[in-house]
């Protein structure tokens, strides 16, 4: 601890990565200063990402569940929506939490600095704080948590408030009639999801043949069934060729891949195709830290960069573009600046996409064991067969495991349906355990639970599930 005390680092960033890597460092007895632009720690996760939106998500969920109570004869007076009052409950989850991230940041005696950093050489960083001053800092080390910003696509620039990025669709400036969502991944998804519930009618492009590029496709079936219901139209291997401002809408023009065109005019349109790292830090160059091909900071298994001084995590660094990676990246890169024998190689990386179903997975996919000519067998326990999810009248969810076929070890999980992300860290858990199939199967789990198909889907696997009946062969 001694040594630690003597240790002077600072954190560039305060989102979920950085503040955990700042506090941390001050719980190892470091002396520690984070710097960023908003006035407490949080991030683009607690401003303008995963929370707001999770907000706004758990809205557009009791919106179609007073819908669904139709068929239980629970019938609603149609919802009125008082749009002032549905942002500035939002807004009022963020304070909390970004204020709460404040009180921590005092408590543990963090030296939190409103402002931008720059580099003057590996160990000096010279600050600019939101009140114009300037002020050069010396540190023992530096860890870069700079974290990532939507991706611009050159040919749909406009300059106008109708075209918005992943931030602008969480300002909930008005519920616009029509939307158009360039892209089919998670974020435009949820978002296109917060606003069909709130009645606006929504169009969705994707580049690609299928929804959620990068998940298994029997996981992604049930919600695209779902989604088709909520939004006006899903078009899959489409293209945005352009945009034009028309004052009253925009014109998009969409080129389907057998080349035929559709224009239509949106009140809005959010633009949700990936997310770029910030690694432009002014005077990096006087450093040693390099980037890779796509702009990411490189960095070794102790998040240390090139340059020995300086530390790199979250979205910088890398994919997943996940707030819990890089917060377990922050943890990692400050326990090896304490000197500590650690490295950050997990088996298991949760996923989760918060539309309705949900969409969660960890560990190998089949889409990735098949692209990687990789033997496995692969055990479903659809949601059908589960009390509990008729009970929630949502039976089209589905638990799988993916299984090594010599040692029957678990490798991956997939789960979609409700409350899917919930369920997703025993998958994490099992992986980074090395639990076998036997060992899930034998885990007492509680009835009625979603949570028991998880042991179905490993009783599955060894043709003894309670609730699904499988004729013996022969």
């Amino acid at each position: 601890m001694s040594d630690n005390q003597s240790l002077n680092i600072a954190v560039i960033g305060g989102g979920p990565g950085g503040y955990a890597a700042a506090f941390l460092a001050a719980d190892l007895g470091m002396s520690v200063t984070l710097i960023d632009p908003e006035l407490n720690p949080g991030g683009v996760c607690l401003y303008r990402g995963c929370i707001p939106s999770k907000a706004l998500l758990h809205v557009a969920k009791l919106l179609e569940e007073s819908h669904q109570a139709k068929d239980w004869g629970i019938e609603f007076a149609a919802p009125k929506i008082d749009l002032a009052r549905l942002r500035s409950w939002k807004e009022n989850v963020v304070k909390k939490l970004t204020g709460g991230l404040g009180v921590l940041s005092k408590q543990r005696k963090v030296k939190y600095v409103q402002g931008r950093a720059a580099f003057e050489n590996s160990t000096t960083l010279r600050v600019t704080k939101t009140d114009g001053s300037e002020e050069s800092l010396a540190f023992d080390r530096i860890v870069i948590a700079t974290g990532s910003r939507p991706a611009v696509v050159p040919a749909l620039k406009l300059d106008t408030p109708r075209m918005m990025d992943s931030s602008g669709g969480l300002n909930l400036e008005d519920i616009p009639g029509t939307l158009l969502v360039v892209g089919g991944g998670y974020i435009g998804l949820e978002l296109g999801s917060v606003y069909a519930a709130l009645g606006t009618r929504v169009t969705v492009v994707e580049m690609l043949p299928g929804l959620l590029p990068g998940a298994d496709r029997d996981l992604v079936l049930p919600l695209h069934k779902r989604l088709e219901k909520m939004f006006d139209s899903i078009l899959l291997n489409t293209t945005v060729a352009s945009v034009k401002d028309e004052g009253n809408g925009i014109r998009g023009k969409l080129k389907a891949q057998d080349g035929s065109e559709q224009e239509k005019v949106f009140d809005r349109v959010l633009v949700s195709v990936g997310r770029k790292p910030n690694a432009e830090i002014p005077g990096l160059e006087k450093t040693g830290v390099k980037a890779g091909e796509r702009g990411f900071i490189q960095v070794n298994k102790q998040l240390q960069t090139d340059d020995p001084s300086i530390y790199a995590i979250g979205d910088v660094v890398g994919e997943p573009m996940l707030a819990h990676k890089a917060s377990h990246e922050g943890r990692v890169a400050v326990e090896a600046i304490a000197g500590h024998k650690v490295a950050f190689e997990p088996n298991a990386i949760p996923a989760v996409v918060f539309t309705d179903p949900e969409v969660a997975w960890c560990g190998l996919t089949e889409t990735q064991a098949q692209r990687e000519n990789r033997e496995i067998k692969v055990a479903k326990f659809p949601w059908a067969a589960s009390g509990r999810a008729i009970t929630l009248d949502r039976p089209e969810g589905m638990t799988k495991l993916i299984l090594d076929p010599q040692t029957e070890r678990v490798l991956g999980v997939g789960i979609v349906g409700a409350g899917a992300g919930e369920m997703i860290a025993e998958g994490v858990l099992a992986i980074e355990m090395a639990a076998l199939a036997s060992d899930v199967s034998l885990t007492i789990h509680p009835h009625p639970t979603l949570s028991e198909t998880v042991m179905e889907a490993a009783e599955v696997f060894f043709g003894t599930s309670t609730h699904i009946y499988r004729p013996k062969r022969g």
